[in-house]
């Protein structure tokens, strides 16, 4: 049980509850406004289908990398690998993959169920269905397969996308039905900090990458120039929730507490500072934790902000 519990890095786990936390207390918030109503098992569903989705995902990763031998001589928390390692076979790995697609396609239609089904929202049902099926392959095809997109330089895109963009703005209509274009700008900042944390990821394992044919964007980079990239990516998000409450006139209607998130500029920063003064790839791996911890933050004192004061 040990060894599966590693497989599942639930370190990676606060990182993927973020999108989900962020959309749903927005909505909550401009629900409360508008006189409607949230419904809190729809946001319980949500959290333990991005967290089937992660785990399926580590999973896979782990069946992934350890077949075609890219775990070998990695640094960090990669060395604890199980497929690599060989506590875990190939093929007890590839059965959990196929477990847990299935457990997280169980739980999608649940969800849907309940957020689309059983009010006769057959259009969104189905587009939400394929949706669900499109994250469950994204979470298989990183390292997975004949062309893993991970290996392509491609992770990065879809980190953003289905962390960030999917994540905020799908659990965000789940509630709501509507699209508000504003939901843009936390969506974004969730996508770019968990680029952030992939990227660090592939910082630290630059050189095993480089070897084992992995080519991963920051390795396409080179470090210094991933480095400078990394800074985008710790800088930006912040910012853009700053953007999102100016534009939703919070200073004005006197709700100073939505800005509470603001507080994190000066961790964030202290954080950036010491990745940019790192030069040993070995010394970047405490900060995966690190970042996931801050989006996590950010969501929730975002989420406090907007709905309990």
């Amino acid at each position: 049980m040990t060894d599966w519990i590693q497989a599942a890095r639930l370190r990676t786990l606060p990182l993927s509850m973020s999108g989900i936390i962020m959309g749903s207390f927005i909505a909550r918030w401009r629900l409360t406004e508008d006189g409607g109503f949230w419904d809190w098992k729809i946001f319980a569903l949500a959290i333990l289908v991005t967290l089937l989705y992660q785990i399926l995902s580590n999973f896979a990763n782990d069946y992934g990398d350890g077949v075609k031998g890219t775990d070998t001589n990695r640094l960090g928390e990669a060395e604890m690998r199980a497929v690599a390692a060989g506590r875990i076979t190939a093929a007890q790995m590839k059965n959990a993959v196929i477990l847990f697609s299935i457990l997280a396609l169980a739980a999608t239609l649940a969800l849907l169920y309940f957020a689309f089904f059983r009010d006769h929202l057959m259009s969104e049902f189905y587009i939400f269905t394929a949706l669900g099926i499109a994250c469950i392959l994204a979470a298989i095809g990183y390292t997975v397969g004949k062309k893993p997109y991970g290996y392509m330089g491609l992770g990065d895109v879809f980190v953003f996308v289905f962390f960030g963009l999917v994540s905020v703005c799908g659990s965000y209509f789940l509630f709501t039905k509507t699209f508000h274009w504003d939901i843009l700008l936390p969506a974004t900042a969730i996508g770019m900090m968990s680029a952030a944390v992939l990227n660090l990821n592939n910082m630290r394992d630059i050189e095993s990458d480089a070897a084992s044919g992995k080519k991963t964007l920051a390795l396409r980079l080179g470090f210094t120039y991933a480095m400078v990239y990394q800074m985008v990516l710790l800088q930006l998000p912040i910012l853009l929730i700053l953007v999102f409450l100016m534009m939703n006139k919070f200073h004005e209607t006197g709700n100073y507490y939505a800005f509470i998130v603001m507080i994190l500029i000066f961790p964030m920063a202290a954080m950036r500072r010491r990745i940019l003064q790192t030069k040993d790839p070995r010394e970047l791996d405490p900060y995966l934790k690190q970042i996931g911890i801050f989006t996590l933050t950010m969501s929730v004192m975002l989420a406090v902000g907007l709905n309990y004061f």
